[in-house]
């Protein structure tokens, strides 16, 4: 496909959607109010608007290699505070995926470069369950890292003062964990939701 056709696709959709609503890019263009902040894989298989039915302007996302939720990370930290505390968003998601190349390449021993010391943590949580995954084939393997990694990722997000000083001035907000099966493109719930600060180990609970 040449660039210049995905600017022949821009101007099909934006015309399209103004057909149908001669004020939509206008009201999109005054504010934003999502409820939701999605935080994927950069996976171009994973669009997070179109796997759940939203539209411009409803769903606040992050994405990176292997949807990873790092302390570290100030360009996370950034999308977390401004979607928590100034647009104040009720639901934070983190939706792996099934099958996910980042996952795959931590379970393995190749050096990638750069992406290796990004996807280390992963190999800690692998680590830290291997009696989880005796028996399973590799692409079981795979697939039981990504739901354990989405499970991590969730504290992780709860384990930011971002999140716990929303919960203690009683904002309402909670954290899913999700993951996407790429065969046939459903979402499911791991069950893991946190709304609250009691539901966290009192070793990652802050005094505020």
């Amino acid at each position: 496909m040449e660039i210049k056709q995905l600017l022949a696709n821009n101007r099909f959709w934006s015309e399209a959607l103004t057909a149908r609503d001669p004020d939509f890019f206008a009201r999109l263009a005054r504010q934003q109010r999502p409820e939701f902040l999605w935080i994927g894989c950069s996976d171009s298989r994973v669009p997070a608007n179109e796997v759940v039915g939203l539209m411009p302007g409803e769903l606040f996302v992050h994405r990176n290699v292997a949807n990873m939720v790092v302390a570290t990370d100030m360009n996370f930290l950034s999308v977390l505070q401004y979607a928590v505390d100034v647009l104040q968003v009720r639901h934070v998601i983190v939706c792996g995926h099934y099958g996910c190349g980042g996952v795959r390449a931590a379970l393995g021993h190749r050096e990638l470069g750069l992406i290796d010391n990004w996807l280390r943590a992963l190999k800690a949580i692998h680590h830290q369950n291997l009696v989880r995954f005796d028996g399973l084939d590799d692409e079981q393997q795979v697939n039981l890292l990504c739901e354990l990694n989405v499970q991590r990722q969730v504290r992780n997000v709860c384990h930011t003062t971002i999140v716990q000083n929303a919960w203690q001035r009683g904002q309402p907000l909670a954290v899913h964990g999700w993951i996407y099966g790429l065969a046939d493109g459903l979402v499911k719930d791991l069950q893991v939701t946190l709304d609250n600060a009691s539901q966290l180990d009192s070793t990652f609970l802050y005094d505020l």
